[in-house]
């Protein structure tokens, strides 16, 4: 392996961490715009998409490029194949973190996110995944990568316990069907993001261990 083929992993990794940075700022502000009714910035969450969009086509060429002519072998193939499967999931996190700017945008003056703690309880639970999962790409860590994964279950029952409200207030309050759909929209984005966060965890333990442990509690047991 050269130098200058060192340098080029080194800078596709450094490109896709960059990509995963803005993933998490755009999460973060999506998030921000919604607590705080601030329309300005849901729409600058909305204008940054196109921001990841193109760094997500750049990434992906620079790996399939480095794949077709260096012909990579062992660790550094799993490293372009990480970088590669990342780089999909964390334009998917910028998706969703967009249709919650967009939601933030319908809810401004309802004050209904405020009617669902569950609600900014799952905003900080999938905030938090998220970092680790990017920590445990940032750094190669396998024991963040392999805990990362457990903090989904308790997004999801989250996320089951917000439709039960929304249900009920909706039920008391017919007028507010309109917002109760948006903060619909709103948990089973961050459910969505988490699912994202999880993938980025487990392709970090397929890059340090060369295992692939994606649907294994779905594979028939011998």
């Amino acid at each position: 392996m050269t130098a200058h083929f060192v340098n080029l992993l080194d800078d596709v990794r450094r490109r896709s961490l960059a990509m995963a940075r803005l993933a998490q700022d755009m999460l973060e502000e999506a998030c921000q715009a919604l607590l705080h009714s601030d329309k300005t910035l849901a729409q600058r969450v909305v204008d940054r998409d196109g921001e990841v969009d193109q760094a997500e086509v750049e990434v992906e060429s620079e790996v399939i490029r480095l794949m077709a002519l260096h012909q990579p072998m062992g660790s550094d193939l799993r490293l372009l194949c990480t970088v590669l499967k990342v780089n999909n999931d964390l334009e998917r996190i910028a998706d969703c973190a967009v249709n919650i700017a967009q939601r933030a945008m319908h809810l401004v003056g309802t004050g209904a996110v405020q009617d669902y703690p569950e609600l900014l309880a799952m905003m900080t639970d999938t905030r938090r995944m998220l970092n680790h999962a990017v920590e445990a790409f940032a750094r190669q860590d396998l024991t963040t990568a392999q805990a990362t994964p457990k903090e989904d279950q308790p997004i999801d029952d989250r996320y089951v316990t917000i439709i039960r409200n929304v249900i009920e207030q909706v039920g008391r309050h017919p007028e507010q069907a309109a917002a109760g759909l948006d903060v619909l929209s709103v948990a089973k984005n961050l459910e969505r993001l988490a699912d994202h966060a999880s993938n980025i965890a487990e392709n970090v333990i397929f890059l340090v261990t060369g295992e692939i442990i994606r649907h294994q509690n779905d594979l028939p047991q011998d």
